[in-house]
């Protein structure tokens, strides 16, 4: 089992950057991929980004390419958002979330077995 939790987010102005980091607790980190989804109120949790386990297949939406980058550091359990010329738009709790043999297409949130707490990334215009 991994526990997760993020940190990073907060008010920010547009064209502005944050950086999202997703500590994961336990063993074996780099057999899971990891994601990142964001979730407004009313609306259904959106995929955002995706790593394999080593990090060398990246995805993302289509509204966030270009802006936001997913990396991770399999030597600190930790997992990165970095975004980039964010628009008011952006603004949702973002999770990150933990995938190991789950079934389904890396966009779907029913991949992952496992998911963070959330944090607030709020985009002023």
């Amino acid at each position: 089992q991994v526990q997760l939790v993020e940190s990073g987010g907060g008010l920010v102005q547009a064209g502005g950057s944050l950086r999202l980091s997703c500590a994961a607790s336990g063993r074996a980190f780099s057999i899971y991929d990891m994601g990142w989804f964001r979730q407004d109120p009313g609306k259904e949790r959106e995929f955002v980004a995706v790593t394999s386990g080593s990090g060398g297949s990246t995805y993302y939406a289509d509204s966030v390419k270009g802006r936001f980058t997913i990396s991770r550091d399999n030597a600190k359990n930790t997992v990165y958002l970095q975004m980039n010329s964010l628009k008011p738009e952006d603004t949702a709790v973002y999770y990150c979330a933990a995938s190991y043999f789950g079934s389904g297409s890396y966009y779907r949130s029913g991949r992952y077995n496992y998911w963070g707490q959330g944090t607030q990334v709020t985009v002023s215009s």
